[in-house]
């Protein structure tokens, strides 16, 4: 299992002894399955894919197959004409805002004077049957004048406006220390970080349904309803209490589920027919519509003294926006920001941008900005290492930093910082044992059983990554959460928007619920706008929040509950505990159930969650604009056949820092998935283009990690210095993985070639070996 839903994983994955034991059989710290993994596992549980409503009716949307071009005309009266089309709409059916982003409205919902990347949306159709609907839209003529896109990020700062709002999205300079320092060691490297898919497995599909007031319901797979919902009350001329968005089935997501891309289409043409409308993506089409991991150019320069302490990190960072903002600007910060790593930095330079091109866009996947310098930073350390003649993982130790410790921007590090026992934990792991040279071993070789590599072309490399992020909103985000907890009969109701991706929300929420009221049986209702915002899906943000704002109501309600037997018995509410569905007294005076006590009664309340604000990064960089910090160690394994360049990653060791294990199976499936993500950037994850047009659209070009690409992912140690400010101490345990993989993977494979690999994925003539030996 590889993906975020598979929360049943083994701890020790890959074998060995669990990092830490399953705990009780229910609240906070025992392995509870998720209420609908049944459903998951005996193919029953509906996905957006599965909607459907009386009279029905498809869509499909016309899409532009040049990067960049001038838009003539468009006719839409074959198109119209042809039987079974109930509608045809473009940007002149738009009634309200033409534009729309969750950051900038910079991105038109259909194209309208230009197109400014492969695959944007110029038209979409509503038909009787799927297969009407796309030969409507292959109808549509569409007269360009074909324009030469600018694909490069770095011409783009000289190239002419490719958006009304010119080509720079967001510029940052850090400014931090002393610019005239140098070092007795100086190293220096370019590098360059390809464009990862988040790739849904799941199909990305929707459904719009009108309302008799005039007004829309969309049914889809959000991430952030409430956003969803006021994007697309604008782009309609709608009041938003007239649009509501309700979450259906979400097959795990990353980040590409944060696109309203395709969901206002679908309003529109439900609104314009008064009928259901149904659109369920091809592959093609997934991969040309949602935002991309922002590909990344990255200068750096490393001084350190003769010790190989650090003294001052120089950068530049090139973020490539593609055609619209997105959340590029965030992303950047974040970039800026760990520019210098987990390392102590007393003096730091750093100049980032992000462009727009025409290439497709980029947006928010996990661990945005934070992977593409980590891959940076660590290449730097182990050139640092090299030339200095020391052990990779002793020169980072003499660097790391702790509690206490200050980021380039200026902000103490307040959180819990154990890198260095991070580090340690990694190092001191026994390694895996060499394959044998056996014919009944050949799988084991890079490229599988059937490869043509030789056993004696094989080499280990060993490679060490260190890695972090920061969780919640930054820079001044309102992070805010609301959360209603109902008891009733021996049941429990929780009402919270806080969307259910894979990362575990709906049975954290659960736990909660058992821990403080000690009600075992919990429910989690269907998510829709009609509850109180929760926010989007990422940074961690529903464990802190969401878990926050449930576990405030429910202690809203335990005191509801327990007033009336303390007032009884002349005593506080704080001498009475709840434990297995039973209250007792601290002096065994007072024994009864929660359900007697309740007595038919519903008990209900309540409460959000806001955690201590932020402030933007000022113009030099320098500002207090993350809420907490999250960090992972990781050793990786890898063999390289050094004459065909393939590698196979033996064994990924972990080591993070968690504050708090909530649920030890689902952490331990949420590192797994976060590693193979991670080793899909390392080694095979690019969505290529050529001149702007994304080549091979499919799973056959854009390759993915199998089961069999997997490697054993090791969990070492699970760090549990808990948080003080976070709710149950609990840090972000999905993103940090997924930023320190692709690191890892690369200085393994530099130390099996002695290649200095300063591109991600790692192509295959980078792998190979000048000479064998």
């Amino acid at each position: 299992m590889t993906g975020p839903d598979a929360a049943t994983a083994n701890p020790a994955v890959g074998g060995g002894q669990p990092p830490v034991e399953d705990g009780p059989s229910h609240g906070l710290g025992a392995s509870l399955a998720p209420a609908d993994a049944l459903a998951k596992t005996a193919g029953t549980f509906p996905y957006a894919a599965d909607l459907w409503a009386e009279g029905l009716l498809w869509a499909a949307i016309l899409r532009s197959p040049h990067p960049r071009a001038r838009i003539v005309s468009v006719d839409t009266a074959q198109a119209a004409r042809m039987p079974g089309v109930r509608a045809v709409v473009t940007h002149q059916d738009v009634p309200g805002e033409a534009c729309h982003g969750r950051k900038v409205a910079d991105r038109p919902v259909f194209a309208q004077d230009e197109v400014r990347h492969h695959g944007e949306a110029i038209a979409a159709v509503a038909a009787d049957h799927p297969d009407t609907a796309r030969l409507a839209a292959a109808a549509i003529a569409v007269e360009y004048e074909v324009l030469e896109p600018v694909t490069d990020p770095e011409k783009a700062f000289a190239a002419e406006p490719l958006h009304p709002e010119g080509n720079l999205v967001r510029h940052i300079p850090l400014r931090y220390g002393d610019p005239d320092v140098t070092g007795e060691v100086v190293v220096e490297g370019l590098y360059r970080i390809g464009r990862q898919d988040p790739a849904p497995i799941g199909a990305e599909a929707g459904l719009a349904v009108p309302r008799p007031d005039g007004g829309v319901e969309i049914y889809t797979a959000s991430t952030d309803p409430h956003t969803d919902r006021d994007l697309a009350a604008a782009c309609f001329g709608l009041e938003p209490e007239r649009v509501k968005v309700v979450v259906t089935g979400v097959p795990g997501a990353t980040g590409d589920r944060e696109d309203a891309g395709m969901q206002l289409p679908l309003g529109l043409l439900a609104l314009k027919t008064g009928c259901p409308v149904k659109l369920a993506a091809t592959r093609e089409e997934s991969f040309l519509g949602h935002a991309h991991r922002h590909p990344t150019l990255l200068r750096y320069r490393h001084h350190a003294d003769a010790e190989g302490r650090l003294l001052k990190v120089e950068a530049q960072i090139l973020m490539d926006a593609g055609a619209y903002a997105d959340s590029s600007a965030d992303s950047l910060a974040a970039a800026v920001a760990f520019a210098a790593g987990p390392y102590v930095v007393p003096h730091a330079f750093v100049e980032g941008w992000a462009v727009r091109t025409n290439n497709p866009p980029s947006g928010h996947v996990r661990g945005e900005g934070a992977m593409q310098v980590c891959a940076a930073y660590e290449g730097q350390m182990d050139k640092l290492a090299a030339k200095l003649g020391v052990d990779p993982v002793e020169l980072r130790l003499r660097n790391v930093m702790a509690t206490g410790d200050l980021l380039p921007t200026g902000q103490t590090v307040t959180c819990p910082a154990p890198v260095a026992e991070l580090l340690r934990a990694v190092r001191d792991f026994d390694l895996p044992a060499l394959p044998k040279d056996a014919p009944q071993e050949d799988w084991l070789l890079p490229g599988g059983p059937e490869g043509a590599g030789e056993p004696g072309a094989v080499r280990r490399g060993v490679g060490y990554a260190l890695g972090m992020v920061h969780m919640l909103g930054a820079e001044g985000a309102d992070e805010v959460a609301t959360a209603t907890v109902k008891v009733n009969g021996g049941e429990a109701t929780v009402i919270c928007a806080a969307v259910e991706t894979g990362q575990g929300f709906a049975t954290l929420a659960r736990q909660i619920v058992q821990e403080v009221l000690g009600v075992e049986e919990v429910h989690v209702a269907p998510v829709d706008t009609d509850q109180p915002p929760a926010g989007p899906a990422c940074h961690g943000r529903h464990t802190w929040v969401s878990g926050g704002a449930v576990e405030r109501a429910a202690k809203m309600v335990r005191t509801q509950l327990l007033q009336p037997l303390a007032h009884k018995f002349g005593m506080s509410t704080e001498l009475l505990t709840i434990a297995d569905g039973k209250i007792t007294s601290y002096d065994g005076v007072l024994s009864t159930t929660v359900a007697e006590t309740l007595d038919g009664k519903e008990l209900w309340a309540t409460a959000q969650c806001r955690p201590h604000p932020t402030e933007p990064l000022d113009e030099t960089g320098q500002g207090d604009a993350f809420v907490g910090l999250a960090f992972c160690a990781i050793r990786a394994v890898v063999d390289v056949d050094i004459e065909l360049g393939s590698v196979r990653v033996v064994e990924m060791a972990v080591a993070q820092d968690v504050g708090r294990v909530l649920n030890p199976r689902q952490l331990a499936a949420r590192i797994e998935a976060g590693v193979t993500q991670g080793v899909g950037a390392a080694l095979t994850e690019n969505l290529r283009t050529a001149q702007g047009v994304v080549r091979h659209p499919d799973l056959t070009g854009y390759s993915l990690p199998t089961a069999l690409d997997a490697p054993d992912v090791r969990i070492v140690e699970l760090l549990e210095e808990r948080d003080v400010v976070a709710p149950f101490g609990a840090k972000a345990a999905s993103a940090v993985p997924v930023v320190t993989s692709p690191a890892a993977v690369a200085a393994a494979v530099r130390a099996a070639t002695g290649r200095p690999v300063n591109r991600l994925p790692i192509r295959p003539q980078a792998a190979v070996a000048v000479q064998r030996g």
